[in-house]
Protein backbone atom coordinates (compact mmCIF):
# COMPACT_ATOMS: atom_id res chain seq x y z
CA UNK A 1 0.00 0.00 0.00
CA UNK A 2 1.34 3.64 -0.94
CA UNK A 3 -0.11 7.16 0.53
CA UNK A 4 0.74 10.27 -1.16
CA UNK A 5 -0.03 13.53 1.18
CA UNK A 6 0.29 17.33 -0.27
CA UNK A 7 -1.81 19.32 1.82
CA UNK A 8 -2.11 22.97 3.09
CA UNK A 9 -4.43 24.44 5.63
CA UNK A 10 -4.43 27.75 7.39
CA UNK A 11 -5.79 27.76 10.94
CA UNK A 12 -5.04 31.33 12.19
CA UNK A 13 -1.82 32.06 12.19
CA UNK A 14 -0.70 28.41 11.85
CA UNK A 15 0.08 26.84 8.51
CA UNK A 16 0.17 23.62 7.86
CA UNK A 17 2.20 22.27 5.00
CA UNK A 18 2.41 18.64 4.60
CA UNK A 19 4.20 16.35 1.74
CA UNK A 20 5.23 13.37 1.95
CA UNK A 21 4.95 9.72 -0.07
CA UNK A 22 5.55 6.42 1.11
CA UNK A 23 5.30 2.75 0.81
CA UNK A 24 5.84 1.65 4.18
CA UNK A 25 4.09 -0.40 6.23
CA UNK A 26 4.95 1.42 9.75
CA UNK A 27 5.24 4.91 9.62
CA UNK A 28 5.82 7.46 12.53
CA UNK A 29 5.07 10.86 12.98
CA UNK A 30 7.34 12.66 15.31
CA UNK A 31 6.96 16.44 16.40
CA UNK A 32 6.91 18.55 19.38
CA UNK A 33 3.45 19.50 20.54
CA UNK A 34 1.39 21.72 18.05
CA UNK A 35 3.57 20.83 15.52
CA UNK A 36 0.45 19.82 13.41
CA UNK A 37 0.67 16.05 13.80
CA UNK A 38 -2.85 15.46 14.69
CA UNK A 39 -4.03 17.67 12.27
CA UNK A 40 -2.44 15.84 9.35
CA UNK A 41 -3.67 12.94 10.40
CA UNK A 42 -7.38 14.27 10.94
CA UNK A 43 -6.84 15.40 7.18
CA UNK A 44 -6.04 12.06 6.10
CA UNK A 45 -9.23 10.47 7.98
CA UNK A 46 -11.54 13.02 6.55
CA UNK A 47 -12.32 14.80 10.12
CA UNK A 48 -10.79 17.75 9.07
CA UNK A 49 -10.54 20.01 5.21
CA UNK A 50 -7.47 20.93 3.82
CA UNK A 51 -7.39 24.35 2.03
CA UNK A 52 -5.87 23.03 -0.98
CA UNK A 53 -3.76 19.82 -1.62
CA UNK A 54 -4.05 15.95 -2.36
CA UNK A 55 -4.79 12.83 -0.37
CA UNK A 56 -4.48 9.12 -2.30
CA UNK A 57 -4.04 5.79 -0.22
CA UNK A 58 -3.54 2.83 -2.57
CA UNK A 59 -4.76 4.81 -5.74
CA UNK A 60 -7.59 5.74 -3.96
CA UNK A 61 -8.30 9.73 -4.10
CA UNK A 62 -9.18 10.85 -0.85
CA UNK A 63 -8.92 14.69 -1.39
CA UNK A 64 -8.33 16.53 -4.66
CA UNK A 65 -9.21 20.58 -4.06
CA UNK A 66 -8.53 21.08 -7.40
CA UNK A 67 -10.80 18.21 -8.45
CA UNK A 68 -13.44 19.34 -6.13
CA UNK A 69 -12.96 15.42 -4.73
CA UNK A 70 -13.28 14.91 -0.39
CA UNK A 71 -14.38 11.21 0.31
CA UNK A 72 -16.52 11.38 3.21
CA UNK A 73 -14.69 9.57 6.35
CA UNK A 74 -16.96 6.82 6.51
CA UNK A 75 -15.84 5.99 2.79
CA UNK A 76 -12.44 6.57 3.35
CA UNK A 77 -12.23 2.49 5.13
CA UNK A 78 -9.52 4.46 8.15
CA UNK A 79 -9.52 3.41 11.44
CA UNK A 80 -8.57 6.21 13.72
CA UNK A 81 -7.88 5.49 17.24
CA UNK A 82 -7.75 8.60 19.43
CA UNK A 83 -5.71 9.71 22.34
CA UNK A 84 -8.55 9.19 25.17
CA UNK A 85 -10.20 6.32 22.74
CA UNK A 86 -13.68 8.02 22.39
CA UNK A 87 -15.55 4.64 23.60
CA UNK A 88 -19.37 5.81 23.97
CA UNK A 89 -20.00 6.36 28.23
CA UNK A 90 -23.64 4.72 28.43
CA UNK A 91 -22.53 2.20 25.89
CA UNK A 92 -21.46 -1.31 27.09
CA UNK A 93 -18.70 -2.68 25.44
CA UNK A 94 -20.36 -5.33 23.00
CA UNK A 95 -22.48 -1.76 21.76
CA UNK A 96 -18.94 0.02 21.47
CA UNK A 97 -17.56 -2.64 19.17
CA UNK A 98 -21.00 -2.41 17.16
CA UNK A 99 -21.59 1.18 17.01
CA UNK A 100 -21.56 1.92 12.91
CA UNK A 101 -21.29 -1.72 11.83
CA UNK A 102 -23.74 -2.47 8.69
CA UNK A 103 -24.94 -5.47 7.83
CA UNK A 104 -27.66 -7.85 9.50
CA UNK A 105 -27.89 -7.98 13.55
CA UNK A 106 -26.82 -11.54 12.86
CA UNK A 107 -24.11 -10.34 10.84
CA UNK A 108 -22.89 -7.65 13.48
CA UNK A 109 -23.48 -10.34 16.11
CA UNK A 110 -21.09 -12.45 14.51
CA UNK A 111 -18.53 -9.94 13.71
CA UNK A 112 -18.69 -8.05 17.60
CA UNK A 113 -17.96 -11.78 18.91
CA UNK A 114 -15.12 -12.09 16.57
CA UNK A 115 -13.61 -8.99 17.92
CA UNK A 116 -14.99 -9.96 21.72
CA UNK A 117 -12.32 -13.13 20.74
CA UNK A 118 -9.60 -11.44 18.87
CA UNK A 119 -8.85 -9.05 21.17
CA UNK A 120 -9.40 -11.17 24.74
CA UNK A 121 -12.56 -9.35 26.15
CA UNK A 122 -14.76 -11.69 27.62
CA UNK A 123 -16.34 -11.51 30.36
CA UNK A 124 -16.45 -7.56 29.93
CA UNK A 125 -18.87 -7.73 27.11
CA UNK A 126 -21.58 -6.38 29.01
CA UNK A 127 -19.26 -3.48 31.25
CA UNK A 128 -19.12 0.23 30.33
CA UNK A 129 -16.10 2.14 29.72
CA UNK A 130 -15.68 3.72 33.26
CA UNK A 131 -15.81 0.07 34.35
CA UNK A 132 -12.88 -0.71 32.51
CA UNK A 133 -9.19 -0.86 32.79
CA UNK A 134 -7.34 1.78 30.94
CA UNK A 135 -5.69 -1.67 28.94
CA UNK A 136 -9.03 -2.69 28.70
CA UNK A 137 -10.38 0.74 27.43
CA UNK A 138 -7.48 0.74 24.60
CA UNK A 139 -8.22 -2.97 23.24
CA UNK A 140 -11.99 -1.97 23.38
CA UNK A 141 -11.18 0.28 21.24
CA UNK A 142 -9.04 -1.29 18.73
CA UNK A 143 -12.06 -4.02 18.70
CA UNK A 144 -14.52 -1.23 17.45
CA UNK A 145 -11.73 0.30 15.13
CA UNK A 146 -11.03 -3.17 13.68
CA UNK A 147 -14.45 -4.34 13.49
CA UNK A 148 -14.64 -2.24 10.11
CA UNK A 149 -11.77 -4.21 8.29
CA UNK A 150 -9.79 -0.73 7.51
CA UNK A 151 -7.32 -0.15 5.48
CA UNK A 152 -5.53 2.32 6.85
CA UNK A 153 -4.72 2.89 10.60
CA UNK A 154 -4.28 6.02 12.39
CA UNK A 155 -3.20 6.16 15.76
CA UNK A 156 -3.05 9.69 17.55
CA UNK A 157 -0.79 9.72 20.61
CA UNK A 158 -2.36 6.60 21.93
CA UNK A 159 -0.56 6.31 25.48
CA UNK A 160 0.21 9.98 25.73
CA UNK A 161 -2.06 9.89 29.19
CA UNK A 162 -0.62 6.72 30.82
CA UNK A 163 1.95 6.05 33.18
CA UNK A 164 5.45 4.49 32.32
CA UNK A 165 4.29 0.71 33.68
CA UNK A 166 1.05 0.69 31.81
CA UNK A 167 2.70 2.55 28.19
CA UNK A 168 5.10 -0.63 27.99
CA UNK A 169 2.42 -2.80 28.66
CA UNK A 170 0.13 -1.46 26.32
CA UNK A 171 2.71 -1.01 23.81
CA UNK A 172 3.42 -4.54 23.05
CA UNK A 173 -0.08 -5.36 23.29
CA UNK A 174 -1.04 -2.91 20.52
CA UNK A 175 2.11 -4.75 18.50
CA UNK A 176 0.53 -7.82 19.12
CA UNK A 177 -2.78 -6.53 17.71
CA UNK A 178 -1.30 -4.86 14.80
CA UNK A 179 1.20 -8.37 13.92
CA UNK A 180 -1.65 -9.71 11.30
CA UNK A 181 -2.62 -6.36 9.80
CA UNK A 182 -1.52 -6.01 6.46
CA UNK A 183 -2.43 -2.49 5.82
CA UNK A 184 -0.77 0.50 6.63
CA UNK A 185 -0.81 2.20 10.30
CA UNK A 186 0.87 5.93 11.00
CA UNK A 187 1.33 6.41 14.29
CA UNK A 188 2.06 10.44 15.42
CA UNK A 189 3.96 11.00 18.86
CA UNK A 190 6.01 13.05 20.57
CA UNK A 191 7.99 10.39 22.59
CA UNK A 192 11.09 8.83 20.84
CA UNK A 193 10.77 5.69 22.36
CA UNK A 194 7.46 5.17 21.25
CA UNK A 195 8.21 6.01 17.35
CA UNK A 196 11.34 4.28 17.49
CA UNK A 197 9.94 1.08 18.83
CA UNK A 198 7.15 0.95 16.04
CA UNK A 199 8.09 2.87 12.98
CA UNK A 200 9.90 1.65 9.74
CA UNK A 201 10.05 5.20 8.73
CA UNK A 202 10.36 8.70 10.48
CA UNK A 203 8.54 11.66 9.38
CA UNK A 204 10.17 14.62 11.92
CA UNK A 205 7.47 17.30 11.83
CA UNK A 206 8.54 21.09 13.01
CA UNK A 207 5.79 24.20 12.80
CA UNK A 208 3.56 22.68 10.51
CA UNK A 209 6.02 20.87 8.10
CA UNK A 210 8.13 17.82 7.66
CA UNK A 211 11.50 18.90 7.87
CA UNK A 212 13.31 15.45 8.01
CA UNK A 213 11.88 11.73 6.70
CA UNK A 214 13.87 8.60 5.90
CA UNK A 215 14.07 5.35 7.74
CA UNK A 216 13.53 5.37 11.38
CA UNK A 217 16.78 4.02 12.36
CA UNK A 218 19.24 5.83 10.02
CA UNK A 219 17.16 9.03 11.32
CA UNK A 220 17.95 8.53 14.87
CA UNK A 221 22.15 7.47 13.97
CA UNK A 222 21.88 10.71 11.82
CA UNK A 223 19.13 13.48 12.44
CA UNK A 224 20.47 15.90 10.14
CA UNK A 225 18.16 18.79 11.48
CA UNK A 226 18.72 20.51 14.68
CA UNK A 227 15.14 20.19 15.86
CA UNK A 228 15.29 16.38 14.30
CA UNK A 229 18.17 15.91 17.02
CA UNK A 230 16.60 17.40 19.91
CA UNK A 231 13.54 14.97 19.05
CA UNK A 232 15.40 11.97 19.05
CA UNK A 233 17.05 12.86 22.06
CA UNK A 234 19.99 14.59 21.97
CA UNK A 235 21.06 16.00 24.89
CA UNK A 236 24.23 18.08 23.44
CA UNK A 237 23.59 20.26 20.56
CA UNK A 238 26.01 23.03 19.84
CA UNK A 239 26.65 25.95 16.76
CA UNK A 240 28.56 24.85 14.98
CA UNK A 241 31.95 26.25 12.28
CA UNK A 242 34.02 24.51 9.91
CA UNK A 243 37.19 25.05 10.04
CA UNK A 244 39.17 22.68 8.01
CA UNK A 245 37.76 19.59 5.74
CA UNK A 246 37.89 17.09 9.28
CA UNK A 247 38.10 20.10 11.69
CA UNK A 248 35.07 21.85 13.67
CA UNK A 249 34.51 24.21 16.00
CA UNK A 250 32.17 23.97 18.42
CA UNK A 251 30.95 26.96 19.60
CA UNK A 252 29.15 26.59 22.62
CA UNK A 253 31.68 24.13 24.01
CA UNK A 254 34.67 26.20 22.87
CA UNK A 255 36.42 23.04 21.62
CA UNK A 256 38.03 21.97 18.45
CA UNK A 257 36.68 18.45 17.51
CA UNK A 258 38.56 16.16 14.48
CA UNK A 259 36.51 14.06 12.13
CA UNK A 260 36.71 11.13 10.41
CA UNK A 261 34.12 11.68 7.58
CA UNK A 262 34.73 14.96 5.78
CA UNK A 263 32.91 17.82 7.37
CA UNK A 264 29.63 19.70 5.07
CA UNK A 265 29.84 23.06 4.24
CA UNK A 266 26.32 23.96 4.95
CA UNK A 267 26.99 22.22 8.49
CA UNK A 268 25.42 25.09 11.17
CA UNK A 269 25.06 22.58 14.96
CA UNK A 270 27.00 19.46 16.07
CA UNK A 271 25.12 17.44 18.06
CA UNK A 272 26.51 14.67 20.40
CA UNK A 273 24.66 12.04 22.97
CA UNK A 274 24.73 12.11 26.34
CA UNK A 275 25.81 8.45 26.76
CA UNK A 276 28.52 8.21 24.21
CA UNK A 277 31.34 10.09 25.62
CA UNK A 278 34.43 8.12 26.65
CA UNK A 279 35.74 9.28 30.40
CA UNK A 280 39.62 9.86 30.37
CA UNK A 281 42.17 10.16 33.48
CA UNK A 282 45.41 11.77 33.35
CA UNK A 283 46.19 11.40 29.76
CA UNK A 284 46.02 14.16 27.13
CA UNK A 285 44.16 12.94 24.02
CA UNK A 286 42.20 14.83 20.93
CA UNK A 287 38.54 15.41 20.97
CA UNK A 288 38.11 15.89 24.89
CA UNK A 289 36.99 18.39 26.64
CA UNK A 290 38.07 19.39 30.38
CA UNK A 291 35.36 17.57 33.06
CA UNK A 292 34.33 20.65 35.46
CA UNK A 293 31.03 19.69 36.77
CA UNK A 294 27.98 21.76 38.11
CA UNK A 295 25.72 19.32 39.51
CA UNK A 296 24.58 15.85 39.55
CA UNK A 297 21.66 13.65 39.33
CA UNK A 298 21.26 10.38 40.68
CA UNK A 299 18.98 8.40 38.83
CA UNK A 300 17.74 4.92 39.59
CA UNK A 301 19.33 3.20 36.46
CA UNK A 302 21.98 6.00 35.77
CA UNK A 303 24.13 9.18 37.15
CA UNK A 304 23.47 12.41 35.15
CA UNK A 305 26.82 14.74 35.33
CA UNK A 306 25.98 18.48 34.07
CA UNK A 307 29.10 20.79 32.86
CA UNK A 308 29.63 24.17 33.36
CA UNK A 309 29.62 24.34 30.03
CA UNK A 310 26.29 23.09 29.25
CA UNK A 311 27.23 19.42 28.16
CA UNK A 312 24.99 16.73 29.88
CA UNK A 313 26.96 12.93 30.45
CA UNK A 314 24.48 10.35 31.38
CA UNK A 315 26.33 7.09 33.18
CA UNK A 316 24.50 3.76 32.61
CA UNK A 317 24.55 2.06 36.23
CA UNK A 318 26.99 -0.62 34.95
CA UNK A 319 29.39 1.97 34.16
CA UNK A 320 29.69 3.71 37.62
CA UNK A 321 32.07 1.04 38.84
CA UNK A 322 34.75 2.42 37.45
CA UNK A 323 34.45 6.20 38.28
CA UNK A 324 33.54 5.36 41.70
CA UNK A 325 37.20 3.50 41.56
CA UNK A 326 39.21 5.90 40.08
CA UNK A 327 37.59 9.11 40.83
CA UNK A 328 35.38 11.58 38.17
CA UNK A 329 37.71 11.63 35.01
CA UNK A 330 39.58 14.40 33.94
CA UNK A 331 38.38 14.96 30.55
CA UNK A 332 36.03 13.72 28.23
CA UNK A 333 36.57 12.15 24.66
CA UNK A 334 33.72 12.23 21.57
CA UNK A 335 34.50 8.89 20.28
Amino acid sequence: MSIQVNIQKSLGDFQLHINFRSDCKRIGILGASGCGKSMTLKSIAGIETPDLGTIEVDGKVFFNHEKKINRKPQKRNVGYLFQNYALFPTMTVEKNIAAGLSGSKKEQQLRVAEMIEKFRLHGLEQRLPSQLSGGQQQRVAFARMMAYEPDLILLDEPFSALDLYLKDQLQRELAEMLEDFEGTVIMVSHNRDEIYRFSEELLVMEKGHISVSGKTEQLFENPLTKEAARLTGCKNISKAEKVGPHTVKAIDWDVLLETEKEIPDQLQWIGYRAHEFLPIWGEKASNTIPVKIASIAQLPFERNYYMDNGISWFVQRDKLSEIEEKGVPDSLQFD
